[in-house]
């Protein structure tokens, strides 16, 4: 079994705006910070970034909201779910995740204005 990348916590808390942006690969309207950055560099997360920029175009109850709450919850067997909110506790999508190395207990992003940002960040 590897080993699971680890997130530092102390260095989460240090993003909290961002002077460089990030265009995402595949959906170039999409952009992320430099909070985001370091996650999925620093926990091999780029596939979670993927995630969230293509449900932007291929989910229609994700890109009618203009405002995202993404949050990955991770369990100990590995197993993750993903779930995007509105914000105000209605969950409009969710996908259940059957393995990932990613640390628990997982992690939360914002989504407005096309960019993806660390709550802290937002």
């Amino acid at each position: 079994m590897s080993k699971r990348p680890t997130l530092d916590p102390l260095m989460l808390t240090q993003f909290t705006g961002s002077q460089n942006f990030y265009r995402h690969s595949l959906v170039r309207e999409v952009l992320y910070t430099e909070g985001v950055q370091y996650v999925a560099d620093a926990a091999g997360a780029h596939w979670l970034l993927d995630e969230i920029a293509l449900a932007q175009r291929n989910i229609i109850p994700v890109n009618r909201e203009d405002f995202q709450v993404w949050d990955l919850k991770v369990d100990a067997a590995q197993a993750g779910v993903l779930t995007c909110g509105d914000g105000n506790g209605l969950e409009v999508y969710s996908k259940h995740i059957e393995f990932t190395d990613f640390p628990e207990p997982g992690i939360r992003f914002y989504y407005a204005n096309w960019v993806i940002h660390l709550p802290s960040e937002y």
